[in-house]
């Protein structure tokens, strides 16, 4: 392990000692290389080739001319990306909805730039995990899971 030193002034570290403190940490040590860990693989999750799953939630007015419609084609165009969807009725006008998905990392960023460009969606974010695919591989429950592949996180 390496010893980092750095400089931080007083207001600063006040601030990331509530934090660390806030979130349960024992140590600043810890903390910060969780914060590291945390911006390493967000720095990671922007490159555009490999494989992830995704999480797209957006929020969007139902009452918007044929939007609904217009999202659900849309996610049964990319029938391959799309691994489920919750959807959330927030008021009378809004809904909430959260898509699930996995495939290369340039699809899955081109299917949420799509979504969210929709007129009437807002508030869209996605949280992009890359990940290794594993091999596919025959087991008991090869029939429940027909195609099914192993994904595993990427190191870091």
């Amino acid at each position: 392990m390496q010893r980092v030193t750095i400089s931080v002034d007083d207001a600063l570290a006040g601030e990331f000692d509530a934090l660390a403190e806030a979130r349960g940490y024992e140590s600043r040590s810890e903390a910060i290389r969780d914060l590291l860990r945390e911006a390493l693989r967000a720095g990671r999750s922007q490159v555009q080739e490999g494989y992830c799953v995704a999480n797209l939630s957006y929020i969007y007015n139902h009452r918007e001319r044929d939007l609904a419609t217009v999202l659900t084609e849309v996610q049964h165009e990319h029938h391959e990306l799309v691994l489920a969807t919750a959807h959330v009725h927030l008021d009378h006008d809004y809904c909430l909805e959260t898509v699930m998905l996995k495939g290369p990392v340039a699809r899955v960023r081109a299917f949420s730039d799509h979504i969210q460009a929709q007129r009437g969606v807002r508030h869209g974010a996605l949280n992009v995990i890359l990940v290794e695919p594993g091999d596919q591989h025959a087991h008991e429950h090869a029939h429940a899971h027909a195609g099914a592949s192993h994904l595993s996180p990427k190191p870091g």
